[in-house]
């Protein structure tokens, strides 16, 4: 398996429509860096939030998730509550080839000021908009920028095809636009 550099993920994005929209190079004047680098793609938050608040006394379940934990803002800046986290999504739609995988990693200027970004691995002919968790550690409010870089996607290309692609199994978050909250798939 080997990390894919910059010439192989422009080649993918404009021929094969693997990121759209694409920025060919890092864009850092005056904004949180966003586009291509040397490894890797930093991607852009949208301007669509979930933050996640405590008002009506909900539990968090997974199985049975209810949105009421959340108030909903389309913002420019969002502000994280102290010890909490927002639900995004990122600008740039993604098509992963079907012998890719992409891993995700925060952006070190959030990282310095307390906030994690969590995102599940880019599973292989899996396509979307992804889903982005930022969790604010600290006991103070945190700001996060829309339209500006939250975390890079790194493309790891695989010596082989596996046999079944998240495309084959049309996984619960195929084609996800915008912020997708927790689905279960149904029991037969």
């Amino acid at each position: 398996m080997s990390v894919m550099p910059d010439h192989w993920i422009r080649k993918q994005a404009l021929e094969n429509d693997m990121i759209s929209p694409f920025v060919e190079k890092l864009n850092g004047k005056g904004v949180i860096s966003y586009g291509l680098s040397s490894y890797g793609y930093d991607a852009r938050i949208a301007d669509d939030f979930k933050i996640f608040t405590n008002i009506d006394n909900a539990l968090v379940d997974p199985k049975q998730f209810n949105e009421t934990g959340f108030v909903t803002r389309k913002t420019n800046e969002c502000i994280i509550p102290p010890n909490s986290f927002v639900l995004s999504h990122t600008v740039e739609y993604f098509k992963i080839p079907r012998d890719v995988l992409v891993i995700c990693l925060g952006k070190s200027t959030y990282a310095r000021c307390g906030l994690i970004v969590n995102v599940t691995p880019l599973e292989p002919d899996w396509e979307g908009h992804v889903t982005l968790e930022i969790s604010n550690t600290t006991p103070l409010p945190a700001k996060v920028y829309a339209n500006e870089g939250v975390c890079q996607f790194i493309f790891l290309k695989a010596d082989s095809l596996c046999e079944i692609s998240y495309g084959d199994r049309q996984g619960k978050y195929m084609r996800q636009r915008g912020v997708t909250l927790p689905r279960m798939e149904q029991k037969e």
